[in-house]
């Protein structure tokens, strides 16, 4: 469904700031996977996310979507196969609208443009109203609210549906709950996987914590230096902790983890 072929990615090429960011990534994801990625700050995951919606181009390799080479195509000429949502909730949303402003243009990605267009009647509030419930986090109720009036949570949950409003084949999870509090995180985790479940999406998650990486998902990759170290899926995903990919992560960098978090520099 999804295959990165041989990809290389080097920032400020040709220069004494040089950055290998992919080395020779190969990944083939089927139809339906939720792949959560994780590895140390610099380690490519975030490159390789990027990668695959546009927004950074291959030095080399190839990226193909359901067999359709889109490695030249633009991140707009991507855009309705793939959502994405970022670390920063407030990169998902535009503060000075309303919540229902901005699940209209979200709704309305890809046709005609403006807001009054993308507003509709009655009939597409109580849609958009219908879909908020499902968050359960009562926004349903504040259709008008400005989305900067939100918290960091609700927020996020807001990127997540307006990402998932479309028909799509690819969701991107880059670090997308990186900046919330524990509970607010843990709901948005949830409802990332029961949306992804739902629409039978396939998804990239990058997160920071081993422990989630393994608690959600359905395959899980190690990457360290623009490199996958290690891809686990199945049944012998389900007999890794935590305490097996800190062991496995020293022995193959020679770097020690204090715990399931990777935020080493």
């Amino acid at each position: 469904m999804l295959s990165v072929c041989d990809a290389y990615v080097t920032f400020n090429p040709g220069t004494p700031l040089a950055v290998p960011a992919l080395r020779g990534v190969d990944l083939d994801i089927e139809e339906g996977e939720f792949v959560t990625v994780i590895g140390t700050n610099g380690a490519g995951k975030s490159t390789l996310l990027s990668a695959v919606a546009g927004d950074v181009r291959l030095d080399s390799g190839g990226i193909y979507i359901d067999g359709h080479d889109v490695t030249g195509r633009p991140t707009e000429q991507r855009a309705g196969m793939i959502g994405r949502v970022f670390q920063e909730p407030r990169a998902g949303t535009c503060s000075s609208l309303t919540v229902e402003e901005n699940l209209a243009l979200a709704a309305s990605r890809g046709g005609r443009r403006g807001l009054r267009s993308a507003l509709g009647r009655g009939r597409k509030k109580r849609e958009l109203a219908e879909q908020l419930s499902r968050l359960g986090m009562g926004l349903e109720g504040r259709l008008g609210a400005l989305a900067g009036t939100l918290s960091g949570g609700q927020r996020q949950a807001l990127s997540l549906l307006m990402a998932t409003l479309l028909p799509m084949k690819i969701l991107i999870l880059d670090e997308h709950t990186a900046a919330l509090d524990p509970g607010a995180a843990a709901t948005v985790l949830e409802l990332s996987a029961e949306i992804t479940g739902e629409q039978k999406l396939t998804a990239l998650m990058v997160t920071h914590s081993m422990r989630n990486s393994l608690d959600f998902g359905t395959r899980t990759i190690m990457m360290n230096a623009g490199r996958i170290l290690l891809d686990i899926h199945g049944e012998e995903r389900k007999g890794y902790d935590v305490p097996d990919l800190l062991n496995l992560f020293k022995k193959t960098t020679g770097s020690e983890v204090e715990d399931d978090q990777l935020i080493l520099a």
